[in-house]
């Protein structure tokens, strides 16, 4: 019996990834009705990430109220994994730029809090691993609003509670993690980022994402300042050198508050998701491997989801001919091309149409292509 993978992204805007992945077995499936499928939900550690594993991994979804980047309550939501023991939380999802806009962003007391209390409400439902995609963030606080939410107290020369924000770190005085939940220290935390930039200087996360989140070249220089501080008192008090370690940085500097509060380490989001997944276990001896995502273009190559999907199953069935199905196919895709990656893209809508009918048509149009992509295997293999 033929084996088919079946292992996109989600189409962002229009379909979950495992909307896409059934879309694709319905056009699939005309031309194969009785092939064995292999329903493997992705993402790369970004948005989508909770959605994909939880469906990947039959779990379920769990919502809190927590405080947003300007400290106002929203519904947040994370998920638990089918193993029970496993959370995977996005960051964004509590402290991401889609609570702030042209008027309300300030990063200068823009907080990570509401990432620390999912984080807190996973470790109140027993997990022992978590999950923490750290993209999208509204924040420039090193994490320590999340050190906070955990129980850490970041105190100012009177001995009093900091308050929220990265304005503040510049009158840190001293670090007191005594009431820290011990239960984060017993936790391994995988922090699911490709981004590798220090948490100061030109490539910091004050210098050069600071802006994207409505810092001016004033608030930047104060932020970058604040950062550095926070790292010397984390390094005098933590008896941690993080200030200059790769993706200490990364949003907002939650990179560097991850590694100096939790049991933590940086992953390539993909790289965590094809793990959680099991996707490679789940492609040994597949004869066809169908993935995508809403875009593809030469960066996909880094961390992108179509070419982690690709080098895992050419792993374990180098035979298997990768398949990429992509909204919008971009510029400089014969990169991606090879023995160990991807053996052809196809975008996938039918004919010029308004954005929002796109959307509407898109799991007609995915059903459509991939039965158009079956129809030549079956061709060739007669």
């Amino acid at each position: 019996m033929m084996k088919i993978v079946i292992a996109p992204d989600s189409f962002k805007g229009s379909l979950t990834a495992k909307q896409v992945a059934e879309a694709i077995r319905t056009g699939v499936a005309r031309i194969f009705p009785k092939a064995d499928y292999e329903l493997v939900p992705m993402a790369d550690g970004g948005e989508g990430t909770v959605q994909s594993l939880v469906d990947a991994t039959r779990g379920h979804l769990m919502k809190k109220r927590v405080h947003n980047p300007l400290n106002e309550l929203s519904e947040a939501y994370y998920g638990i994994l089918g193993d029970g023991r496993t959370a995977v939380i996005e960051m964004a999802q509590a402290s991401g730029i889609q609570y702030v806009n042209d008027q309300t962003h300030n990063p200068m007391i823009a907080t990570t809090y509401g990432t620390g209390e999912l984080m807190l409400d996973a470790l109140n439902h027993g997990v022992q691993k978590i999950i923490l995609g750290i993209g999208g963030s509204a924040t420039n606080d090193g994490g320590a609003g999340m050190a906070q939410a955990l129980g850490a107290h970041l105190l100012d020369a009177s001995g009093n509670e900091l308050p929220l924000g990265g304005g503040a770190l510049g009158r840190l005085a001293r670090i007191d993690v005594r009431d820290l939940d011990p239960r984060i220290q017993a936790t391994q935390v995988l922090i699911a980022s490709d981004v590798t930039n220090p948490l100061t200087g030109k490539e910091g996360a004050s210098a050069v994402f600071g802006p994207q989140k409505g810092a001016t070249p004033e608030m930047v220089s104060i932020l970058d300042q604040n950062l550095h501080h926070y790292a010397e008192i984390i390094k005098r008090d933590l008896h941690l050198d993080l200030e200059q370690r790769p993706g200490a940085g990364a949003a907002g500097g939650l990179g560097t508050g991850l590694m100096a509060f939790t049991n933590s380490e940086m992953a390539r989001g993909i790289d965590l998701v094809v793990e959680f997944t099991k996707l490679k276990e789940r492609a040994v001896d597949a004869d066809l491997v169908f993935t995508g995502e809403g875009g593809i273009d030469f960066q996909t190559k880094f961390g992108k989801t179509p070419y982690g999907v690709a080098l895992a199953t050419k792993t374990v069935a180098p035979q298997a001919p990768v398949i990429v199905l992509a909204g919008n196919v971009g510029k400089g895709i014969d990169s991606l091309y090879g023995q160990e990656a991807m053996d052809a893209i196809f975008a996938t809508p039918v004919g010029a149409k308004p954005l929002k009918q796109a959307i509407a048509d898109g799991p007609h149009d995915i059903a459509l292509t991939a039965e158009n992509v079956a129809r030549l295997i079956q061709a060739v293999k007669n």
